[in-house]
């Protein structure tokens, strides 16, 4: 078993649900008493999420490549960027870095794929939603990505980082979100992709009436996939 570098704390909320997949997903593949093995680093949030707001994406890269390099040197065979919105910086992450990362837009574009859906909605942070290193990762796949308007997307946005990485989950923001998804939906929304590793805390597959893809799990499932040498990395593009 390949050992997974998880490079986390881009919320901690979420980072301690990738850990609780890849078991589980060990579990139901290897059963018994196997669990998965993996090193974890976890950055500060509050650090990268004032680089975030400052626009200082380089100052974030060269973080990142840090405790990529660092999970390296504690033994992971390849690096699981356990955050959807730094994967704008992936490039630098991966700079000098001698073990692969697992990308989770293309983790998400073959399972988008494998479920003959070509457009899909694509929910996350503003800046994943936004700018178009993720969108464009997956339209490189041949897919065809719907966001939502100005205005959803300050609503998704908001009720990420004021709610959800905080551990805060209401009522009144899984109905925004419903509401959101419903206009992906009549914009032509095939599936929508939950593209922020914290959404899942709040919407699940029942929140939508098309076909959801959860980036948590599916970036999980295929680290343990790939680290038990069941599957291939997913393509690069």
């Amino acid at each position: 078993m390949k050992v997974i570098g998880l490079l986390g704390g881009m919320s901690w909320e979420s980072s301690a649900g990738y850990y609780r997949l890849v078991n589980e997903r060990v579990r139901e593949l290897r059963g018994g008493f196997h669990s998965a093995r993996t090193v974890l680093y976890s950055v500060d949030f509050a650090e990268i999420e004032a680089m975030q707001a400052e626009g200082r994406w380089d100052d974030a890269g060269r973080e990142l490549n840090r405790a990529a390099r660092a999970l390296e040197a504690a033994g992971a065979d390849f690096v699981v960027l356990c955050t959807n919105t730094m994967h704008k910086v992936a490039d630098q992450l991966t700079e000098g870095l001698g073990v692969p990362l697992l990308h989770l837009a293309d983790a998400t574009a073959a399972a988008v794929k494998a479920a003959n859906i070509h457009r899909v909605g694509l929910l996350g942070t503003g800046f994943t939603m936004a700018q178009p290193f993720y969108r464009e990762r997956l339209a490189a796949h041949g897919l065809d990505v719907l966001v939502p308007d100005e205005r959803d997307r300050d609503t998704v946005h908001r009720v990420i980082y004021d709610e959800l990485v905080h551990g805060i989950v209401t009522e009144d923001s899984r109905e925004r979100y419903r509401e959101v998804i419903a206009r992906l939906v009549e914009a032509g929304a095939e599936g929508v992709i939950y593209g922020c590793t914290e959404i899942e805390l709040l919407v699940g597959p029942d929140d939508s009436p098309v076909p959801t893809f959860p980036t948590t799990r599916l970036h999980a499932e295929a680290a343990v996939d790939y680290a038990l040498g069941k599957s291939s990395l997913p393509p690069a593009v």
